[in-house]
């Protein structure tokens, strides 16, 4: 199966009124994040589903279509890439996480980074160095960092709760409400497997976290802590 086919099946999927609620979603005016991103209005089941016809597609196509300037084509060719990667034997996986760090640069909305960056990147470096993790949290592209901190899911999934905490300090200081968000989920994640360690963090981290990081991180408190965290009382009478 090539990118064309793929591509001309996918739009026959279109839905306009879907892909006008989703630009609003999605926030694409000028000036916002997703400006410039053009949607087909294809929900993810559908995307998710489609992938099952077309398995089989070469990795050099799949590429292609993650070139597309078209949302959910793009989205497509990551969940395809999940897939891939899933049933692959260790040296084409490989390929595929080289080809996913080649073409981050198209791997930017946030769905498209959260519906794939821990099932490529934090699965192929579960057993390996992570030093990459880091140099992508570093990076000036937001979904390159963004990617970096989702990609510790995988880690967190299997009880490793070090690289989720030393990533979330490193990205503390960044200015982007996206990179705030995704840094509280994780630490939120990692709370349920060790709430005492998300404590600490909280602790020691609390006048540096932004005030949507710490919403995130301790939405699963009860609300008297939630409180009590937000007004800085709880962090006090702790320390």
């Amino acid at each position: 199966m090539n990118a064309q086919r793929i591509n001309q099946h996918l739009q026959s999927l279109a839905d306009a009124d879907t892909a006008q609620q989703t630009r609003r979603f999605f926030k694409t005016a000028e000036g916002e994040y997703s400006h410039g991103d053009i949607f087909l209005g294809i929900r993810v089941p559908v995307l998710r589903k489609t992938v099952n016809q077309f398995f089989d597609t070469p990795l050099n196509e799949v590429e292609l279509l993650l070139q597309s300037p078209l949302h959910e084509i793009r989205h497509f060719a990551l969940l395809l890439l999940v897939k891939q990667f899933q049933k692959a034997e260790p040296e084409k996986q490989f390929v595929i996480y080289q080809r996913y760090l080649a073409n981050t640069e198209n791997i930017n909305n946030w769905d498209l980074v959260d519906n794939s960056a821990h099932h490529i990147v934090g699965a192929y470096l579960f057993e390996k160095d992570r030093s990459p993790l880091y140099q992508l949290a570093q990076s000036s592209s937001l979904w390159e960092r963004r990617i970096a901190i989702v990609s510790s899911f995988y880690f967190i999934k299997r009880h490793q709760l070090d690289d989720t905490f030393k990533l979330s300090k490193l990205l503390l200081q960044d200015q982007h409400d996206l990179i705030h968000k995704a840094v509280g989920w994780m630490l939120r994640e990692a709370g349920k497997i060790n709430n005492e360690l998300l404590k600490q963090f909280i602790i020691e981290n609390y006048n540096e976290m932004p005030r949507t990081t710490l919403r995130y991180a301790i939405e699963r408190f009860n609300q008297q802590q939630r409180q009590h965290l937000l007004k800085g009382e709880w962090v006090t009478s702790v320390r």
